[in-house]
């Protein structure tokens, strides 16, 4: 097939061609919080839309459209679904194990405050879940664990998307920071320095967020002391961390010390008035330290299992000279692969886009959930049969979600291959100096568009610099702002809300949770943009 090059503005005017491309994202917006349109049919309707934008505004061949379609679908299914699966797998078995009945009862242990629970919970598990994992398992894991612990399933999953603002820009061992270095080859570390001022702001807000929307002015008011001990030493360890070791671990080492630092807080802390559950009661808290144990080992195996695929020795094995490289099967996708061509101003010059997918059932992180999960059927003893019956109950329960997910990938697929999300980069970029504050929204953007802050990096990382050699503005000061504005931007992205309900079971109601998040996301992303203005005021 003959290749086909990207046109940014077809309208000859970057506000008209602008104005197009907003509609499907306008669209998305309108069917889910307007008409309450369920999240599988609204998305399906949006790839249509898009695809009639594609084929009759920028001239995109139907051959490229219906590719599109399939390799974001395909990368929905494999990696993201089978990360999903593993995890709410895992979540599973626990509750059918009635171990996960234990684990609320420690978690009640350490605090019957639901507000506080939420902190220990979706801030401080989640954040670091989202270090070792990311893709969607924090969220999904999180989610569930809070509407065990009481919490209505909406609140939950706003909660836990909330909350995954504050590890987003270094979740899953740093990626979206390691990928934004390579795409402007720039050393990563320093992509991390620049991003922790305004990320720091972000963490230590996180927090009375949650506890704002969980309990009002009254909660802030009772438990202002351990929220503030919780952002202190998260964003602190996470601040020192980045500076000092780099992307890698950050996440991890923040949320380790404040799931110590705040239980032993709360041993010599009490709030004078307490929010609780009418079903926590004071009886349950009487669980045995074995029983604590092998209840919370499914999630130690996990943490195990996840070290081990995401450490270096492991992954080197499936690089093409490892031993197991043969286990990995990489295809360049037919109609796309080295077909479509992206044209300058978004490249220096022009350049094919490659289009491989890649199939590694052994090296995805989503085997080592799985792995981790078939593992804990042995800890919290279920057998086999019951297991399979339980897997299978988890997958018919998922269909849907999955669904939703891929054809929410087909769109991010279809609208980076159109060229409607270059259209959009290039309004922003074409706005000079105040594009500093715009920076972190266009990050915010990538990720509503992609679903991944690691893919709104190299879709956009590349832009920001060079836009940033234009006004004179340090490149990688915009692809850190780029990295911390998809952070604040994951709560609203389409895949990460299907995530969330698919956890709990609420599919459907992805409208109610966009629209539960959304004004705070709006809120998140323009303090990114202040702050980063700041930071070139002062620095640069």
């Amino acid at each position: 097939m003959s290749s086909w090059s990207q046109n940014y503005d077809p309208a000859h005017n970057i506000l008209l061609s602008s104005a197009v491309a907003m509609l499907p994202i306008l669209f998305f917006f309108i069917t889910l919080l307007v008409l309450r349109i369920k999240g599988y049919i609204a998305s399906t309707l949006t790839v249509l839309l898009t695809s009639i934008i594609a084929l009759a505004f920028y001239h995109m061949p139907v051959a490229c459209i219906v590719a599109s379609w399939g390799y974001g679908f395909l990368y929905g299914l494999w990696p993201i679904a089978w990360i999903i699966l593993g995890a709410v797998f895992l979540y599973k078995l626990s509750v059918k194990s009635g171990y996960f009945e234990i684990i609320r009862k420690s978690i009640v242990a350490v605090t019957d405050d639901q507000r506080l629970q939420i902190i220990l919970v979706a801030y401080a598990f989640g954040a670091f879940l989202e270090g070792a994992a990311g893709f969607g398992a924090p969220v999904a894991i999180t989610t569930a664990l809070l509407v065990g612990l009481g919490v209505s399933p909406i609140i939950a999953g706003g909660l836990c998307l909330l909350a995954n603002a504050a590890p987003g820009a270094f979740g899953a061992m740093g990626i979206p920071v390691i990928v934004g270095g390579q795409v402007i080859n720039t050393d990563p570390s320093l992509i991390a320095h620049q991003a922790m001022p305004s990320l720091a702001v972000i963490s230590l807000a996180v927090p009375f967020i949650l506890v704002f929307i969980a309990d009002g002015l009254r909660g802030l008011r009772e438990v202002w002391l351990p929220t503030l001990v919780a952002a202190v030493t998260f964003a602190g360890v996470q601040t020192i961390v980045a500076l000092s070791v780099g992307p890698e671990l950050p996440d991890i080492v923040a949320a380790l010390a404040t799931l110590v630092v705040l239980p032993v807080f709360l041993r010599v802390w009490k709030p004078a008035n307490k929010k609780i559950q009418t079903e926590q009661k004071a009886a349950e808290q009487n669980v045995s330290a074995a029983e604590i144990m092998r209840a919370w080992a499914p999630f130690a195996v996990l943490t195990v299992c996840v070290a081990i695929w995401s450490s270096g020795p492991f992954k080197s094995l499936f690089k093409p000279d490892g031993a197991l490289s043969w286990t990995s099967f990489t295809f360049r996708f037919p109609l796309l692969h080295d077909v479509i061509i992206k044209m300058p101003p978004v490249t220096s010059k022009p350049t094919p886009y490659h289009a491989f997918f890649q199939f590694n059932p052994i090296s995805s992180v989503g085997t080592s959930i799985m792995l981790a999960a078939i593992i804990s059927t042995f800890i919290v003893k279920i057998k086999p049969a019951q297991a399979i019956s339980i897997f299978l109950e988890t997958l018919k329960e998922l269909l849907i979600p999955i669904y939703t997910i891929g054809t929410v990938l087909s769109f991010a697929f279809l609208a980076n291959y159109s060229g409607v999300s270059a259209t959009l980069a290039l309004l922003f970029a074409s706005t000079g100096s105040f594009f500093v504050f715009l920076s972190p929204v266009l990050g915010w953007l990538g990720v509503f568009l992609t679903g991944s802050d690691t893919s709104s990096n190299a879709l956009f990382g590349g832009l920001q610099a060079a836009t940033g050699a234009q006004i004179h503005v340090s490149g990688a000061l915009l692809v850190a702002a780029n990295t911390v504005g998809g952070a604040v931007g994951k709560m609203i992205s389409p895949q990460s809300i299907a995530v969330a309900c698919a956890a709990v079971n609420i599919v459907g109601k992805e409208g109610e949770i966009l629209q539960f998040t959304l004004k705070w996301s709006l809120l998140l992303v323009g303090i990114v943009g202040l702050l980063v203005v700041g930071q070139t005021l002062l620095f640069n």
